[in-house]
């Protein structure tokens, strides 16, 4: 009897010593992932006691901790270490708790705007650390723009708590401009020099699309001394597709000019007689459009229908038909169908 109940004991002891070493495992300081969940949800209960006490400590020990920033296109890296292995270790243990704090979405400090506003975007947040023997090492990243924008804000905040410790945890901090600011947008001409500005917008949904082919209806007019803004969002077109996105796509466009555009290809001295003008305001563009690939064709119905002849088109233009045989030609042939209409 007595050698059952000894077995017993010891069989118990033995797999609270395996539960424990399970344990040590996970975590800093020998403490799980689970640890601290309790009842209190996303962050609250004992994990957000611990965190608290953690922060406090650190703040206490401000002084004694050096920081160093360097801001990336994309995020920050930053180095955070101190010469006492005290405050070393609870720096580690620290950024070990917040980065699953980011990765599993458990927001702290709500009450401070600008830590609101990142965790409100957590799912949109890379992080990467490296321990030091001082300290840790820690890359933190977006692809979105803003997101990236809060997280060097974010940076500078903390490297304010390490500079000036509780007086700056007592602050709130504002959340950066956010996307729809007042600023100016930043205008690029990536493959059309001086028509069709776009701005880049690399993280933006619905990127360009590689081997992309559009066919252009174009019967928009405009005043007869004036570029036609119909032809410069064609310059757009090809701008877009060169620079605006996160990588340049390959295009086809083709234009198919009729209607009230048709005598916009005409050349400058059959322009110039027609509308009593100096010249043709819309060739420069259109000799642009030519360089960049764009095919460009005339409706021969409606040339024809103006009082006009072949001859009198400038050369890189090429009359068709018609407009409707050629809308259906090149839909036929793989295009999407784009109308600039009046």
């Amino acid at each position: 009897m007595k050698t059952t109940l000894l077995r017993t004991g010891m069989l118990i002891l033995l797999v609270c010593v395996a539960a424990g070493s399970v344990l040590a495992q996970h975590g800093p300081a020998g403490r799980g992932h689970g640890h601290g969940r309790g009842k209190g949800g996303a962050g609250q209960g004992q994990g957000h006691d611990r965190d608290h006490m953690d922060f406090r400590y650190l703040l206490e020990n401000h002084q004694k901790i050096k920081r160093e920033v360097r801001v990336l296109p994309n995020g920050v890296q930053t180095l955070t270490e101190s010469d006492d292995p005290q405050v070393a270790a609870k720096i580690r243990e620290h950024v070990y708790w917040m980065k699953e704090r980011i990765e599993k979405r458990q927001p702290i400090r709500m009450r401070d705007p600008l830590f609101a506003e990142l965790f409100k975007h957590a799912g949109q947040i890379k992080m990467v650390t490296e321990n030091t023997p001082k300290g840790v090492r820690v890359q933190e990243t977006s692809e979105n723009p803003y997101v990236a924008k809060l997280i060097q804000e974010h940076a500078k905040t903390v490297s304010e708590f390490v500079k000036r410790g509780f007086p700056e945890a007592m602050k709130n901090h504002p959340v950066p401009a956010a996307k729809n600011d007042n600023t100016k947008p930043e205008y690029i001409h990536p493959k059309i020099q001086k028509y069709g500005k776009v701005v880049a917008l690399p993280a933006a949904s619905q990127q360009p699309r590689a081997e992309s082919k559009i066919c252009v209806d174009l019967t928009k007019g405009g005043a007869a001394d004036q570029l036609n803004p119909a032809i410069e969002k064609l310059a757009r077109y090809i701008n877009i597709y060169e620079g605006a996105g996160k990588t340049p796509a390959a295009v086809k466009i083709a234009v198919v000019l009729h209607g009230d555009a048709t005598l916009c290809v005409l050349n400058d001295d059959a322009y110039a007689q027609h509308f009593k003008a100096e010249r043709n305001p819309n060739l420069d563009c259109l000799h642009e459009l030519h360089q960049a690939g764009v095919a460009i064709y005339v409706c021969g119905q409606s040339l024809t229908g103006k009082g006009k002849q072949s001859e009198e088109v400038v050369v890189f233009a090429d009359v068709a038909v018609s407009a409707l045989t050629s809308l259906v030609n090149l839909q036929a042939d793989g295009y999407a169908y784009v109308p600039l209409l009046k």
